[in-house]
């Protein structure tokens, strides 16, 4: 199936991926400042990609990122194993007192009324001081890589961080891999640097040498500049201004044949409505609407993308590969954790227009 681009037909890697590992704090429904236990789970919008699309639909994916040698990089390395990726690992060793280290993101999950919280520590983030020349590309993607994939967060962390990340597309375009790219803009990161400017040409240089892009209507004004409508997430679901915002990235942007998004209109904390757009090689496609009961929000965008690139890679017509990106993001919701635990005959069925009931 043609999705406006060529997809090699194998090599050692399926996707990989070129990002930051990060472990979330979650006290669950608990508010940290009355919190006394924590959940630790492993995550990085990168690494969500490479981590369900090897644990749930069984491909052979990668992760390129910074490891720390210290107790805290030994239980992130031991997900990344239990989660079937292959690290490419360059490693820093800790000084026993300020790092460098593996980032914490300290996120509860609220309930009902009360929004969930997020925050972070990334003082002197080992994945912050990558630059060009820490991986080996050639022997990398000389092995065989069918598709490459980093986001705007990893972006955000540095000035080498984004000149990596132009590095690795330059290769994986020269080795034939497809590129995709989450702009996952986030503006406190941006200005804790100081260089917001920077973001928009940095990512304006990425999007230039993207095949499949993903982002909601924040991200595609903020990132990118392109015009669009205010957006607030308790408003009712409708792709249309997204879908419009869609054809204005690929008017700028021609060499871009997938853009999407996941759409939702939050009810409250553990329920929202939630449906998926994309603009595939000139069509437009809109996933079902249903009703979500939230468990645990984070990793619905990683879950949706992990789905899509999933369908595209294994040949499946547009339509079935938005709602098989739409299916396993609503499932992730379901889950406690960043990654999935579904399973692709639950993702397959609740695309195919499943429900709750117990399957026997």
């Amino acid at each position: 199936m043609n999705h406006g681009f060529e997809i090699r037909s194998g090599g050692a890697l399926d996707f990989l991926a070129l990002g930051a590992l990060v472990h979330r704090l979650d006290p669950g429904v608990v508010p940290f400042r009355k919190a006394t236990r924590f959940d630790v789970h492993v995550s990085g919008g990168e690494f969500n990609c490479a981590a369900n699309l090897a644990d749930c639909f069984g491909l052979q994916t990668g992760i390129a990122t910074a490891m720390v040698d210290y107790p805290i990089g030994d239980l992130i390395a031991a997900q990344v194993r239990a989660m079937g990726v292959t690290p490419f690992y360059k490693k820093f060793p800790h000084n026993g007192v300020n790092g460098p280290n593996m980032a914490t993101v300290y996120s509860d999950r609220g309930y009902g009324v009360r929004a969930p919280s997020v925050f972070y520590n990334r003082a002197n983030e080992a994945a912050a001081q990558l630059k060009p020349g820490d991986f080996d590309w050639p022997a990398i993607f000389g092995a065989g890589v069918r598709w490459f994939h980093s986001g705007g967060i990893f972006a955000a962390l540095s000035e080498t961080t984004g000149s990596l990340i132009l590095e690795a597309i330059q290769q994986a375009r020269a080795h034939g891999a497809v590129v995709s790219f989450d702009l996952n803009y986030r503006e406190m990161l941006w200005k804790t640097r100081g260089d917001e400017a920077r973001a928009a040409d940095l990512m304006s240089r990425i999007a230039q040498q993207t095949d499949v892009l993903m982002g909601n209507e924040e991200d595609l004004q903020l990132a990118l500049g392109i015009a669009g409508p205010g957006v607030h997430p308790d408003q009712p679901i409708n792709p249309e201004a997204l879908l419009a915002m869609f054809e204005s990235v690929t008017r700028r942007y021609p060499n871009i044949k997938v853009v999407a998004s996941t759409l939702r209109q939050v009810h409250s904390t553990n329920r929202a409505s939630f449906s998926a757009a994309a603009w595939i090689d000139g069509q437009t496609y809109q996933a079902p609407v249903c009703e979500l009961d939230v468990f645990d929000r984070v990793g619905r965008g990683d879950g949706f993308a992990s789905g899509l690139f999933y369908g595209i890679l294994a040949g499946a017509p547009p339509e079935e590969a938005v709602r098989l990106g739409w299916a396993h993001g609503a499932l992730v919701t379901t889950f406690p954790g960043d990654t999935t635990m579904a399973t692709l005959d639950q993702v397959r069925a609740l695309a195919a227009g499943g429900t709750g009931r117990i399957q026997r």
